[in-house]
């Protein structure tokens, strides 16, 4: 599996920075209201879209640049390399023997980064050619994902709400906590491998910037964050790249890399799917229930007291967007882009969006718009998009290429719906 335990890693990966478009962003006063979705096909000069190469040469960079700057902060650069430090144990005899666990630690040079990444992979031993992946990000620890004994457990900050915490630090009681979240044995058994992550590795979900990786990559005598610098969720997605990164150059023999899966749930499912826009690496993606910021949209009255709004999220999570997304608190009709324009982003890769039908906070019906205004992007690179005019009745997933799936109950990530997510991938990607 490994070719060198120490080993050096090169990126490969090209994303879109402040001065690579040649982009010069609008003062928020310059931006004109726009009541209506903007349409994706439509560059920021007024420039129609009408080919695949246009879109993929032109709008999509453009696209890229317009979130990143107005919203989510640009993702910090890639690093000169990324050092696999050490595997910290494997085990072959997983699930009764049905699959293999590793845990690595990754350590990241050029800016050198104090922080470890610690990532977990899962690979079921049954298989005649190497698997397809799904890749999350974990708040608790890649103890909390199933209960091993060996796997690390996290020494940093975690979450009041993670299992077996004491002062906010986790501990072995915290081993397994999760696992009816994850279902890593229902993975496994559907042929399928599971790699994850813990959020708080690269930075902890506090208003704090200082305990991240995003000082690192400060410009000289630079002490805070630039109005368009990244905010957690986009340090958040740079790890799921990382993770790609991971996978890609030392699991190739088990894990299919061109079948990775991002999928994540809440906060972390806005994290999937901005990291699958921003790397097309990312086969399919699967943002649960992401509600503002992720997958609904931003335009919606501002005084909506049953979904959220981008000036709730704002004020409750400040350090989850950079500082430029502020300033639509109160006026979300002025952004050049609404959320289908970053589902529009992952095309023609497949994308599902899931919720529940309790968890209106999510805005599961603007959700389904969304998928609807991203769906002429895909007929425009010629792929099935969409395929329902409207919203699907409760309990009866959606398997188009953009799908959608709204089940009974509440704000949770349940058994019933990782069905529906292996489902979609085997439709999507093909049965392992």
């Amino acid at each position: 599996m490994y070719s060198n335990l120490r080993c050096w890693i090169a990126f490969g990966l090209c994303l879109v920075c402040r001065t690579s478009v040649g982009l010069e962003f609008p003062e928020f006063a310059a931006l004109p209201d726009r009541a209506e979705l903007p349409d994706p096909l439509v560059m920021l000069d007024g420039t129609r879209i009408t080919t695949a190469n246009d879109w993929n040469e032109k709008r999509r960079p453009e696209l890229k640049a317009l979130f990143q700057h107005y919203m989510y902060g640009f993702l910090p650069p890639k690093p000169q390399a990324m050092v696999l430090e050490e595997v910290l144990f494997t085990d072959d005899q997983f699930l009764g023997g049905k699959a293999t666990m590793s845990e690595c630690r990754l350590a990241f040079k050029g800016p050198d980064l104090t922080h470890r990444m610690h990532v977990l992979v899962v690979v079921p031993n049954q298989r005649t050619k190497p698997a397809p992946v799904f890749l999350a990000m974990n708040f608790c620890g890649n103890h909390a994902m199933v209960n091993h004994p060996k796997i690390h457990v996290p020494e940093g900050w975690v979450y009041k709400s993670c299992g077996g915490q004491v002062n906010e630090r986790a501990t072995e009681a915290g081993r397994g906590t999760q696992a009816h979240d994850w279902n890593v044995d229902l993975i496994i058994e559907h042929g399928y491998a599971f790699a994850c992550f813990r959020s708080a590795d690269l930075d902890p979900d506090t208003p704090e910037f200082s305990d991240g990786i995003e000082p690192a990559f400060y410009a000289p005598g630079q002490t805070s964050p630039r109005p368009d610098d990244a905010g957690t969720i986009a340090t958040w997605a740079w790890g799921f790249h990382r993770g790609v990164d991971l996978l890609v150059s030392q699991y190739s023999q088990s894990i299919d890399p061109s079948r990775i899966i991002a999928v994540g749930h809440s906060r972390n499912g806005k994290t999937a799917l901005l990291a699958a826009a921003m790397d097309e690496r990312i086969a399919l993606a699967i943002p649960h229930q992401a509600g503002c910021g992720g997958t609904a949209p931003s335009r919606i009255p501002v005084d909506s007291k049953k979904m959220e709004t981008v000036a709730r999220i704002n004020t409750h999570f400040p350090h989850w967007f950079c500082d430029n997304f502020t300033l639509f608190n109160e006026h979300p009709e002025k952004l050049p882009f609404d959320q289908h324009c970053l589902a529009a982003l992952c095309a023609p890769r497949p994308v599902l969006f899931s919720n529940a039908v309790e968890d209106q906070w999510a805005n599961p019906d603007g959700q389904f718009e969304m998928l609807k205004a991203a769906d002429p992007v895909y007929r425009l690179l010629k792929v099935d998009g969409l395929g329902a005019k409207e919203r699907p009745a409760l309990q009866e997933p959606l398997y188009s290429r953009l799908g959608y799936f709204l089940r009974k109950g509440n704000h949770s990530m349940t058994r019933e719906d990782w069905g529906v997510f292996l489902d979609f991938a085997d439709i999507q990607l093909g049965k392992p």
